[in-house]
């Protein structure tokens, strides 16, 4: 099995592909994903709808590691996240935390600025 660091360094590489199912497929069954300026989102079929809503209008996305600390079941990712949605291009600063079980994502939780994010594509 894959350390937790490798598991999520493929995981934020995943995201340039805008594979909906693949993404889910880090998750535990039961996982959830928590976009901090939303609520939590658990279960893979629910991450599926949210993840493929989230991900609908970009056109590329390539998400930098800035940093990256792993202990045991606990990922942190600063990220530097470039989006585009089709001109329209952002660079969103991230912070992830990824609670792992199993090889999987139990829990991530995704701090960011919403308003970066909104007066970008705006």
């Amino acid at each position: 099995m894959q350390d937790n660091e490798t598991i999520i360094r493929d995981f934020v590489a995943a995201w340039s592909r805008l594979d909906a199912e693949e993404l889910v497929g880090y998750f535990c069954e039961d996982g959830t994903y928590h976009n901090m300026p939303a609520g939590p989102v658990s279960g893979r079929d629910n991450l599926r709808k949210f993840i493929g809503g989230f991900i609908a209008p970009w056109t590329e996305t390539t998400w930098d590691i800035l940093n990256l600390l792993a202990n045991d079941d606990i990922v942190m990712v600063e990220r530097l996240d470039r989006t585009k949605l089709g001109a329209k291009a952002v660079d969103l600063p991230c912070f992830g935390i990824f609670e792992m079980q199993d090889g999987k994502i139990k829990v991530w939780r995704d701090y960011f600025d919403m308003a970066t994010f909104t007066k970008a594509v705006a």
